[in-house]
Order: structure tokens, then C-alpha cells, then sequence
């Protein structure tokens, strides 16, 4: 089975007519919820779902997925992750660009060389942010922002991400 990658995520019903709102997680939303496509979803058995209509309203997208009706219908699909398998999405010519998946699993040391640990999670909430599980069995576990300031390389391939900390964001207290 292919890896999938996230592409959104279904929130709140809009209105009484099945519409849902959609936290985007793609570049490209108009391809990806055009209408009369069909879409994976995880848990499975949520789906496929298929697009019946898509558009914008204050900043939020508002999807119609086909056999939807009602409030009701549209507060079951509440929390389902839209996905796609990763080899339909084009390779992006962004060097900074990554998927989740991508970082997931990648080792983690300052740029100083000191080990970290090892990244287990990319959370989008607001900011995107690494979850990273201590190296040696340290307390907790770390969420640095993954912005170009904190992480200087990131080096998929090698299977390793270099960060550098602020003053404190190391601290187990």
C-alpha cells in the first residue's frame, strides 16, 4: 500500500445542508476538492468521499461531499482525514518543501552535533511544529517550530534534521 499523505481534515458542519468546513493541509485546493472527486479518507470506512461542491467563505473552505445531507450527516464525518496517496502528488521543485511523512522518523542533533532525538510527529496548529522524542530516554518531548531559524537542514536522505535551539527549548523543566 502506497503512504498517504494528508491533504485535510474534516471539521464542523456549515449550515443545515451537509456542508462541512475543511482545515486545508494542500497547496493546491482547487485540483485537489474540485467537484466530482473522489477522495480517501482515515479512517476508511468514512470513505471515499466525492466532492459535490467546494467554495470559500470567510477564509474557511466549505466542501459538500455527494450522499451528505443534513447537519447530522455532515457532524459524522467531523474529525475524518482527507488523504491521498503519496505518488499523486507531484514532486515539488521547493527544497524547503516537505511532507510530514518525510520528517517523521529523521534524527534530530543541534548544530553543534549534540544528539537530540528523533522526530515522531509534525503538528499544524497555527504553526507547524516538530514533536521530537528525546534521545536516551530524557523526560517529555520537545515541540520546536519548524521554521528555517530553529532548522537550519534538514537532510531527508540522510536521515537527519539539524536544529538550533534558543536558550532553554532544550530544558527537560
Amino acid at each position: 500500500m502506497a503512504e498517504r499523505i494528508v491533504i485535510g481534515r474534516i471539521g464542523r458542519p456549515h449550515g443545515v445542508r451537509g456542508d462541512n468546513t475543511v482545515d486545508v493541509r494542500t497547496d493546491d485546493p482547487g485540483l485537489r476538492f474540485a467537484p466530482g472527486t473522489e477522495i480517501a479518507t482515515d479512517p476508511a470506512g468514512t470513505g471515499p468521499l466525492v466532492v459535490e461542491q467546494a467554495r470559500w467563505h470567510s477564509g474557511r473552505l466549505l466542501v459538500r461531499f455527494a450522499g451528505v445531507t443534513g447537519r447530522d450527516g455532515a457532524e459524522a464525518l467531523r474529525g475524518t482525514w482527507l488523504v491521498v496517496d503519496a505518488d499523486d502528488i507531484p514532486e515539488s521543485d521547493d527544497p524547503d518543501d516537505f511532507h510530514d511523512a518525510q520528517l517523521v522518523g529523521l534524527a534530530v542533533s543541534t548544530v553543534e552535533g549534540t544528539a537530540v532525538g528523533e522526530v515522531t510527529d509534525v503538528r499544524h496548529h497555527g504553526q507547524d511544529l516538530l514533536v521530537i522524542r528525546r534521545a536516551g530516554g530524557g523526560r517529555g518531548e520537545l515541540l520546536v517550530p519548524f521554521v528555517a531559524a530553529l532548522v537550519p537542514e534538514v537532510d531527508v536522505e540522510g536521515g537527519r534534521l539539524v536544529i538550533d535551539p534558543p536558550a532553554g527549548l532544550l530544558d527537560e523543566d
